[in-house]
């Protein structure tokens, strides 16, 4: 199943190649499974606004069942499918976006103009040099998990 035109990255090596190569764009990787109704329903989104941010981003799904990307996984410490993580120019993008983790988005967007703001900010903020940005959705459309934080 999955996609028919994004890129799905199944290696380490197909994802380290997509963030060093990257350049000048916001790369998008959608972190989850090709069969699972919340990741089904991102890709929808992302597919819909690839287009949209072609100018300045791309996107690309990775296989969190593929046994190489679980490095990504415990280091993104993605625990909710799907996690979309963020990078410009080989740096990790980071969004306050009011919730405990900066690192990633949790969830799905509820709309294919949210990604498209959230893309658009992202990649504003790091043609200006930072590493972290607001996120430019208000509260009602941010989805909220309950984060349990391992090891503390």
């Amino acid at each position: 199943m999955g996609s028919m035109v994004l890129p799905t990255l199944r290696t380490k090596r197909a994802v380290d190649t997509a963030i060093r190569d990257t350049l000048d764009k916001v790369l998008v990787l959608r972190f989850g499974r090709a069969d699972d109704s919340a990741c089904l329903h991102l890709d929808d989104v992302l597919l819909k606004a690839s287009r949209d941010i072609s100018r300045f981003g791309e996107i690309s799904l990775v296989d969190i069942d593929s046994e190489e990307i679980q490095v990504y996984v415990k280091y993104f410490d993605i625990t909710i499918f799907p996690s979309t993580v963020f990078f410009f120019n080989a740096h990790h993008m980071k969004m306050d976006s009011g919730t405990a983790d900066h690192t990633k988005w949790i969830g799905s967007f509820q709309s294919k103009q949210d990604f498209i703001d959230v893309v658009e900010a992202i990649y504003r903020g790091a043609m200006k040099g930072k590493l972290i940005v607001t996120c430019p959705l208000p509260p009602e459309k941010i989805t909220r998990f309950q984060l349990l934080f391992k090891d503390l």
